[in-house]
């Protein structure tokens, strides 16, 4: 009975941790430093966003509203493989694929995207479905500006997303231009070597 009753060592009661002072110097700064980020909110010059008179610059790569691309001669990239709808994890992107003939013909190869709808009400903007395209035909431009009033109109069809006609260009359909199949679309010829290391 009086081992129990004596006081333990000071070294014991260290180790144990329980110091009277510390313990309430610290119960008096946990609250304080809580709101260290407010404080720090209260005195810093608030930044504001001119926003839509003064527009910021994007990063070169941002993720914007998608492209669909063409080739040189104004034929689609899109093949209609439904790869990037597949990819999509917001399930945002429905594709159908339609086949090509003689007669009309608006990719290289054997299809094309005959439906493409991108549903901007589930799109995440990740980039998936970039990475996923074979032919590079579906990008992200810097365009964010997609608010709307109406929930329709944030389904943008093919029509919406088809990059435009540039000079040289003709509106499909339209026979192939830049070879007599579609491997000239992809495959480039190899370039003749101009250094002279390679010559010898």
């Amino acid at each position: 009975m009086s081992d129990e009753l004596e006081p333990r060592p000071i070294a014991e009661q260290a180790e144990s941790g329980s110091n009277p002072i510390a313990e309430l110097i610290h119960d008096f700064v946990a609250p304080i430093a809580g709101f260290g980020v407010t404080l720090k909110t209260m005195v810093t010059k608030t930044v504001t966003e001119q926003y839509p008179e003064d527009k910021r610059p994007t990063a070169p790569r941002y993720h914007g509203r998608h492209v669909l691309n063409r080739h040189a001669d104004g034929l689609e990239k899109c093949i209609g493989c439904e790869l990037c709808a597949w990819a999509c994890p917001a399930d945002a992107i429905y594709v159908e694929g339609g086949d090509n003939t003689e007669e009309a013909r608006f990719s290289p190869g054997e299809r094309y995207g005959a439906v493409y709808q991108i549903n901007y009400l589930r799109c995440i903007f990740c980039g998936l479905c970039i990475e996923a395209c074979p032919t590079r035909a579906l990008t992200m431009s810097n365009e964010y500006e997609l608010a709307d009033d109406s929930r329709g109109d944030l389904i943008f069809t093919k029509d919406q997303l088809l990059a435009p006609l540039l000079s040289g260009m003709e509106a499909p359909p339209h026979p192939m231009r830049l070879g007599d199949d579609e491997k000239a679309y992809y495959v480039r010829a190899a370039e003749p070597s101009t250094s002279k290391e390679h010559d010898q």
